[in-house]
């Protein structure tokens, strides 16, 4: 039949292939749908990311005047490294410590709006979603106005004597982790709320006839169904926390800079194009790694 399809035909040209089977356009379909996302990320991902290597192997002697030629200087990283470790490891921290503080308010809110909100269902949810609405700037320079010297908050810690007469929040680590709680809250709420929102309200009931305090309820049914929610919120939120730069740009010091703040620096303020490449994917190796091995510890069967 294939040799037949090319048969010229009476003018002296070939003949039109045979159309594909039903099937084999069924076939093509969903490769056809994922062009136009295949080429967002190879244009907007792929070709910046391949750009950003290059750049973090460039010669360090070189300079935005002089140009910059590809030595395939290595050294740029272990370099950048022993000069930011103190960073980096800031970053990991502060994001840490804001995600257990997110968590432990997060969870009783997802669940609260989940199982016992009813008909205020809707309107709680706007109320987590509404600050996104926002501009990310915004919401941080209103933290500046809360956390200021002048401020309410900072005058009855001073009034029940949790700080002292010259105590003080903005310009504090303490600042700059409330900063990454507030901004990122809404990334780690939402999905815990879709895994809470499908639990079976008569697994709690069952728990609860079969003489389960609330605690062995909690840790044994409620907890485990609600792991894929936790674990993709606590991924949504501790990824972008880590490489955040606003929050300890305006609500910090020097003394509580991360790496993004130095990154962000290396480009727009130093023009030191290959140590910010450099510092750019020794953050993403890291947070990879970390990512990769709490993927493992807690499981991916229902994240991925």
């Amino acid at each position: 039949m294939t040799a037949l399809a090319h048969v010229p035909t009476p003018t002296g040209q070939p003949a039109a292939p045979p159309p594909l089977p039903r099937g084999g356009r069924r076939r093509l379909l969903p490769y056809l749908l994922l062009l136009p996302g295949a080429a967002w990320l190879l244009l907007f991902f792929a070709v910046p990311l391949f750009q950003l290597a290059a750049a973090s192997l460039y010669d360090p002697s070189g300079s935005l005047s002089t140009g910059y030629a590809l030595t395939w200087a290595f050294g740029n990283y272990p370099d950048a490294l022993q000069a930011y470790w103190p960073q980096f490891g800031r970053s990991f921290l502060y994001a840490g410590i804001a995600l257990v503080l997110a968590v432990l308010m997060g969870y009783p809110l997802a669940y609260a709006i989940a199982q016992k909100a009813g008909r205020w269902k809707s309107l709680l949810l706007v109320c987590v979603v509404a600050p996104m609405f926002t501009s990310f700037l915004v919401r941080t320079l209103a933290w500046k106005t809360i956390l200021s010297d002048n401020g309410w908050l900072v005058g009855l810690l001073r009034d029940v004597h949790l700080l002292g007469p010259d105590g003080r929040l903005l310009a504090t680590p303490v600042a700059v982790v409330l900063g990454l709680t507030y901004n990122f809250l809404p990334f780690l709420v939402l999905p815990l709320y879709a895994s809470l929102e499908r639990l079976d309200y008569r697994l709690l009931e069952a728990a609860g006839d079969l003489y389960a305090s609330p605690v062995q309820t909690f840790r044994r049914v409620t907890l485990p169904l609600s792991m894929p929610g936790l674990i993709a919120g606590t991924l949504l939120f501790f990824i972008p926390a880590t490489g955040d730069y606003i929050n300890a740009e305006l609500l910090g010091t020097p003394n509580e800079y991360m790496v993004g703040n130095v990154i962000d620096s290396a480009f727009l303020v130093r023009l030191d194009y290959p140590q910010g490449a450099a510092l750019s994917f020794l953050l993403m190796a890291a947070i990879l790694a970390v990512v990769f091995v709490y993927l493992r510890r807690a499981g991916t069967e229902e994240v991925l």
